[in-house]
């Protein structure tokens, strides 16, 4: 049980980590300009509830995902903790950089008129990092029980994920900018040691290591 909960605590920081709602506030506040408080919260509720759906089959589908692929679980953590740990390193010494929607992302939430799915699901809160950090993590499953705690954890994040979007729709008014700052840091450093540590675990389960 004690591993499970470890697992469990391993997962949900990770995940929150990467998702990062923090940071996916100021787009969320831009593309519902014209909403209430009510609708904003409508639009909040449903996209967490779409992201969340598609990181639970990412991770039940792990493993067939990788067997489709021909993927092995140390080259995920190498390649993945790499890549995670570039974003979260750029987080910790960059300037502050909101998730921001490209050219193409905000002309469609402009015209759309239900955002939820695109572009506030996918990709503010379901993107590659999420998905790919899903499938690591599910890979390191050695029991149902961490499985389960892998759903979890996905669960909580994104319960978490729609009480702060939920907050900031009033807009935002209580995000002080040097708070968001300081969270923007502590959550690239978070991102940083996991990595690390999905690259460790990848080079320690190649084969000529053991």
């Amino acid at each position: 049980m004690g591993s499970s909960l470890e697992f469990l605590l391993l997962s949900t920081v990770s995940i929150f980590t990467i998702v990062n709602p923090f940071s996916a506030v100021p787009a969320f506040l831009a593309i519902t300009p014209g909403e209430s408080v009510v609708e904003r919260r409508r639009s909040a509720r449903l996209a967490c509830l779409i992201a969340v759906c598609l990181l639970i089959l990412t991770a039940v589908l792990g493993e067939f995902i990788f067997s489709l692929l021909g993927i092995t679980l140390p080259a995920l953590q190498i390649a993945g903790g790499v890549l995670l740990f570039s974003i979260g390193f750029e987080m910790v010494r960059a300037p502050d950089a909101p998730k921001r929607l490209n050219e193409t992302e905000s002309d469609l939430a402009k015209e759309k008129e239900d955002i939820s799915v695109t572009p506030l699901a996918v990709p503010l809160l379901c993107g590659p990092g999420s998905v790919s950090t899903v499938i690591i993590l599910q890979g390191q499953t050695t029991s149902m029980m961490e499985s389960s705690m892998l759903l979890v954890s996905i669960v909580v994040v994104f319960v978490a994920c729609y009480l702060i979007l939920s907050a900031s729709a009033k807009g935002g008014e209580w995000l002080n900018p040097i708070l968001m700052r300081i969270l923007r840091r502590v959550m690239g450093l978070l991102f940083a040691v996991i990595a690390v540590q999905f690259v460790v675990n990848g080079v320690g389960d190649l084969p000529f290591m053991k």
